[in-house]
C-alpha cells in the first residue's frame, strides 16, 4: 500500500518538491557566458508532473542522478534524459509543452514535436526497456531523476553547471541538494547511482550520512568516447560489479 504523509502520497512529494525547486531557483540569474537559462519545471511543466504522478509512487531500491536537461530530451519534453521516442512510446507520456519567457533562437523549445535525438536519454532508456521490458517493470525497483533541472546555454552551446563560477553555483547547488534530500527520503532508496561523475560527486556530499549507498555509471553522452564503444554494455558491467543488479 502506498505510504502517506500527511495527505499525500510518495509521488505528491515528489510533486511538491520539484514546485519548491523550482519556485527556489527562479530567481537566480546568470553573468556572460550564459545567454540563455531553461527550466523545463516550469514551461515543461504538465508532462513532468504527469511523469512524477504515474512513476513516483512506491519505495525504489535505485535511483539514477543525471546532472541537468539536455536539449533535445528534457528540455523539450519535461523527462530526465527525456529523448521524444522514449518518453512518448516507452513511458506513455504526452503532454502540452509551453515556451519559456525568454526562448533561445538556437535551441528553439518544440516539445514532442521536436524531430532531434537525444542520445544520451535513448541510450539510458533503450538499456532499461531492453533489461526489464516495460516502463511498469523497471520503476518497481527504479527512478530516473536529474539533479540540476536548469539547462544553460550559452547561444548554441550547452554548457554545464560544473562550469558556473562559484558565486553563482553556490545557491544553485544549495538549492538542488535540498531537493535531492527530499526525494531521497521520499523514495527510500538503497542506491544512488550517479550517472556520470558530476552526479556521483553531488549525491555523495548531499546525502552524507543518510546512508544511501553511492554508485556510478558511465555517462552516455556521445561526448564520452568510452559510451560510444558500446555504452550499455559498459553501464551493465558497472551496475553488476557494485552489486546493483544481478
Amino acid at each position: 500500500m502506498e505510504r502517506k504523509q500527511g495527505t499525500k502520497t510518495r509521488a505528491g512529494r515528489l510533486i511538491a518538491a520539484a514546485r519548491e525547486l523550482s519556485a527556489a531557483l527562479a530567481p537566480l540569474r546568470f553573468a556572460s557566458p550564459v545567454s540563455h537559462v531553461y527550466n523545463p519545471l516550469d514551461y515543461a511543466r504538465a508532462p513532468h508532473e504527469q511523469y512524477l504522478a504515474r512513476y513516483g509512487n512506491g519505495k525504489k531500491r535505485v535511483v539514477f542522478l543525471g546532472m541537468n536537461p539536455g536539449p533535445f530530451g528534457m528540455v523539450q519534453t519535461g523527462v530526465p534524459f527525456g529523448e521524444v521516442a522514449a518518453v512518448r512510446d516507452w513511458l506513455g507520456i504526452a503532454a502540452p509543452v509551453a515556451k519559456p519567457a525568454v526562448e533561445n533562437p538556437k535551441r528553439p523549445i518544440e516539445g514532442f514535436a521536436c524531430a532531434r535525438s537525444e542520445v544520451s536519454g535513448r541510450r539510458l532508456w533503450g538499456l532499461f526497456a531492453q533489461r526489464f521490458g516495460t516502463a511498469d517493470a523497471f520503476f518497481a525497483e527504479h527512478f530516473v531523476a536529474n539533479y540540476c533541472p536548469l539547462a544553460f546555454f550559452d547561444h548554441g552551446r550547452n554548457l554545464t553547471p560544473d562550469k558556473l563560477p562559484a558565486s553563482e553555483a553556490a545557491p544553485l547547488l544549495a538549492a538542488c541538494d535540498a531537493h535531492l534530500r527530499a526525494l531521497v527520503e521520499t523514495l527510500e532508496p538503497a542506491w544512488l547511482i550517479g550517472v556520470g561523475g558530476f552526479a556521483e560527486a553531488r549525491a555523495a556530499e548531499a546525502l552524507a550520512g543518510t546512508g544511501v549507498q553511492i554508485g556510478r555509471v558511465l555517462h552516455p553522452s556521445p561526448a564520452s568516447p568510452a559510451a560510444n564503444r558500446g555504452w550499455a554494455e559498459a553501464a551493465e558491467k558497472q551496475l553488476r560489479a557494485q552489486g546493483v543488479w544481478d
